[in-house]
């Protein structure tokens, strides 16, 4: 089994990490961990002004903030785990990985924010839901 954390830095994304892990020990063969992080793409003009090393080194950043808490909490519970840096819309860019990588589900959190503040900005979970073909974990 491949198990794919989409992750963020925030506590929701962090209550997901500890979910999978609590999950895997119920597991008699240890699943795959990946824990992914998708940074969206800056806007043109500003990755013009930083050039090609400083985008890289802008998403670099960025990721290593997003995942410091998920492999942490990986880590303390002993659970062994790849992990990839994304650039893209996070929505679309999870659900190509999953299938690129043959995922058996994903687990992410979810801010809570509620219905009506999801029609007005969309929500990366809801999006994923409706566009991805494995079982999706909301963590909240």
């Amino acid at each position: 089994m491949r198990i794919a954390i989409a992750v963020d830095g925030s506590p929701a994304s962090t209550r997901a990490v500890r979910h999978v892990a609590s999950l895997c020990k119920r597991f008699t063969e240890t699943p795959e961990v990946v824990v992914i992080h998708v940074d969206a793409p800056l806007l043109r003009s500003v990755a013009i002004e930083l050039g090609t090393q400083g985008v890289d080194r802008y998403h670099a950043e960025n990721g290593k903030f997003a995942l410091k808490a998920a492999k942490a909490a990986l880590a303390r519970a002993k659970v062994r785990f790849e992990e990839k840096l994304l650039v893209g819309d996070p929505a679309t860019t999870i659900v190509r990985f999953l299938k690129a990588s043959r995922c058996d589900q994903l687990a992410m959190g979810s801010h809570g924010r509620g219905a009506f503040k999801n029609l007005v900005l969309g929500s990366v979970a809801t999006k994923i839901i409706s566009q991805c073909d494995v079982p999706v974990t909301i963590v909240r």
